[in-house]
């Protein structure tokens, strides 16, 4: 009861003008996100980041959420309707949504997408509501070493999940590592590597390496590659009703996919991806019209929605609980609380209610949003697609210098978002990911942080700290996860050497 309580306490906090115009210009640039291919919502938070700054905690966070799970909802549009996924997560849709559509269906399609999208949203958020709590309270026994090792398991799960090759992701990672040891030592208090350069005595700022690995990335992509000219069909209001059997098909594999969409999401990596594919083989599986898979069957298109859009909010749940980032967009949300001066984790609950229940109950007012507009208004989304690279970008290039420049009114800011913008362009095109940095610059000073912290404890013993019975249990399974990550690799290696 006490949870119910604290919850309405949220809407309470919600239900002023700030907090709903943020909810509202959240969803709608969340929607948007989905629906332009190659932005993406880690992109598109990074680029809005510096919006925020003027804004109230609370308020800003309620934003950058919309748009967290607002691109979940736009990703299917044009995956339907032009079989171009907006976002990963909506790669799967593309396979039996397209083909909806050619049949005359695609209205049916994306009702069915909205409405499974919002149940499986919704269940996710009576998870987040109940369990985060409960998380919270458990972690308040941890001490730095718990800290420490929880850090270290959460990086290598990322680096397994976030990259397509483990060594590429491995090296972006320590390069993310790297980056958060330059600037004053939180426990010593000395200068690291700053080279006689005033400005790197404060570190590399996330929210500026974020705006540039992400968001200048993608600017140069979108401005230096050829982009295709992609065409639009119309959808009436009158044709988004699904039929009775089409409604009796969706709810099971909706039903299906927010359960898995949801324990996916509390696992580490790109869990709105992974869920989608694991909710579209399990449907494909069970199915007793298999064959219709691939062809426009609705099954395809209910489970795989209802999955990331449960991942979604179960991922916020390891973020607001423990203060773990398991996917790349939760590390931009992450960026968003220390912006505002708030440290996400066991004791949010207790020294920002608030923000915290607020946060959690703009996210069921939101999913109301998203289902309103992604009804009535899914043709007027869909013609974003249209808008010219060239008006585009530029008023997004304005956006990232001018965030870029506020962070610390600093011309070095705005010259490190330009050198590391071109790194990750140029790097981006050899295979390597932006996401295992952008976890390594996160994770970095909380690993750091809370191995010396336990050495201290453990009086200098890493054996000792090794021995405590959380810690070390996590310790070993992040080891196995290693051994195991790099054993095919270091296999193929050795027989390749062998041979030649």
């Amino acid at each position: 009861m006490d949870i119910l309580k604290m919850l309405m306490d949220g809407f309470a906090v919600c239900f002023t003008w700030e907090n709903i115009m943020a909810c509202i210009a959240g969803v709608i640039v969340g929607t948007l996100t989905g629906v332009l291919p190659g932005i993406g919502v880690t992109g598109a938070m990074a680029l809005l980041l510096p919006i925020s700054f003027g804004m109230d905690g609370t308020t800003a966070l309620i934003m950058f959420a919309g748009i967290y799970y607002g691109a979940m909802y736009g990703g299917s549009t044009t995956s339907i309707l032009v079989n171009l996924p907006g976002e990963a997560a909506s790669v799967v849709t593309c396979l039996d949504g397209n083909q909806m559509a050619k049949k005359g269906r695609a209205g049916a399609a994306l009702a069915i997408s909205a409405i499974g999208s919002f149940i499986a949203g919704t269940i996710g958020l009576v998870g987040l509501t109940f369990f985060a709590p409960l998380l919270s309270r458990a972690a308040l026994k941890f001490g730095p070493p718990e800290y420490f090792a929880i850090a270290v398991l959460g990086l290598v799960l990322l680096t397994n999940l976030t990259g397509k090759n483990p060594l590429k992701s491995v090296l972006m990672v320590l390069i993310g590592i790297m980056m958060s040891t330059v600037g004053m030592n939180v426990v010593t208090g000395l200068r690291r590597f700053t080279f006689g350069v005033p400005e790197l005595m404060r570190g590399f700022e996330f929210g500026v390496v974020a705006m540039a690995v992400f968001g200048i990335n993608e600017l140069f992509s979108t401005l230096l590659e050829p982009q295709e000219e992609i065409k639009v069909g119309k959808v009436r209001f009158r044709e988004l009703y699904p039929t009775k059997e089409e409604l009796r098909r969706s709810i099971p594999p909706i039903l299906r996919g927010t359960l898995i969409g949801f324990f996916i999401g509390l696992m580490p990596g790109p869990a709105g991806t992974l869920s989608s594919f694991a909710s579209y083989s399990v449907e494909k599986k069970i199915s007793k019209h298999p064959e219709e898979f691939g062809h426009g069957a609705v099954e395809g298109v209910a489970g795989p929605e209802a999955a990331n859009n449960a991942a979604s909010s179960a991922t916020m749940i390891p973020l607001l609980s423990l203060g773990l980032p398991f996917a790349p967009p939760a590390a931009l949300l992450l960026t968003g609380f220390i912006v505002h001066g708030v440290t996400p984790g066991p004791t949010l609950i207790t020294r920002h209610p608030d923000m915290f229940w607020g946060l959690v109950a703009s996210m069921y007012i939101g999913n109301v949003f998203l289902l309103i507009l992604n009804l009535p208004f899914v043709g007027v989304f869909a013609s974003m697609l249209k808008t010219p690279a060239n008006i585009l970008m530029p008023i997004v290039m304005v956006i990232t210098f001018t965030g870029a420049y506020a962070t610390n009114n600093s011309i070095f800011d705005l010259v490190l978002l330009l050198i590391l913008g071109v790194f990750a362009y140029f790097i981006s095109k050899f295979g390597y990911s932006m996401a295992p940095l952008a976890v390594g610059l996160v994770l970095g000073s909380t690993i750091e942080t809370g191995l010396v912290q336990g050495l201290i404890i453990c009086n200098g013993n890493f054996l000792e700290l090794m021995s405590r019975p959380i810690a070390g249990s996590i310790l070993a399974f992040a080891i196995v996860l290693v051994l195991i990550t790099f054993a095919k690799p270091i296999k193929r290696i050795l027989m390749h050497s062998k041979e030649s």
